[in-house]
């Protein structure tokens, strides 16, 4: 998994609440487990017309934004199923972190397994941002992870709060595995230990 630092990139407004998985990423894209690939599909229903031209109102097909790395949007964004495509679509598409004022708990979770940083603002200062966005078009905002701090391209400031584990695991890029490998040395030694008191289990023996 990619780490994250310090983004320097595109914010787009989205100014919509309720965006659920299913808008981020449609179920007929649900059969690949290939991480990569959705981000084509990202916002199906409402990025193309039913001839499959792009919708020219979309924020994301507009100019300004169809090179954005930060997503600014509305409240309980990626509410719905728990599918892990939503954040697939999301990174393969080239966003590395979304400001709501909430997030459903499991896309919220399933963001840093993926490298994505979930950012949660109060939504008088999320909407500051989408204005700035707005009014900034094409200029860049900055995510400082370890400063925890959102800078506008307009200067203005916002600090954020954060889990020091998923801070430290966004930092490092690591996923679940990652992490669990990273005391694989106490693990194989258990391992050893437990294979003597129980050969068993480990299909050395059997119980007398």
């Amino acid at each position: 998994m990619q780490p994250f630092h310090t983004l320097q990139g595109i914010a787009a407004p989205f100014q919509r609440i309720n965006i659920d998985t299913d808008l981020i990423i449609p179920k007929q894209f649900l059969k690949t487990i290939q991480r990569t690939g959705l981000g084509k599909h990202l916002f199906e229903e409402v990025r193309y017309d039913d001839h499959g031209q792009e919708n020219p109102s979309f924020i994301l097909n507009q100019p300004d934004f169809r090179r954005a790395s930060i997503l600014i949007a509305g409240d309980n964004f990626g509410c719905g199923s728990s599918r892990e495509h939503a954040p697939w679509a999301l990174l393969d598409f080239g966003i590395r972190c979304i400001i709501a004022p909430s997030f459903a708990d499991i896309f919220y979770n399933n963001c840093f397994k993926n490298g994505i940083l979930p950012i949660v603002l109060p939504n008088a200062q999320v909407q500051s941002l989408m204005k700035d966005a707005d009014t900034c078009r094409g200029q860049a905002f900055t995510i400082d992870l370890p400063r925890q701090v959102v800078m506008s391209a307009s200067g203005a400031t916002y600090p954020f709060e954060i889990d020091a584990g998923l801070k430290t695991c966004l930092l490092e890029g690591l996923d679940d595995i990652a992490m669990t490998l990273k005391n694989n040395d106490a693990i194989t030694a258990f391992e050893a230990r437990d294979q003597m008191r129980r050969p068993w289990v480990y299909g050395l023996g059997k119980v007398a």
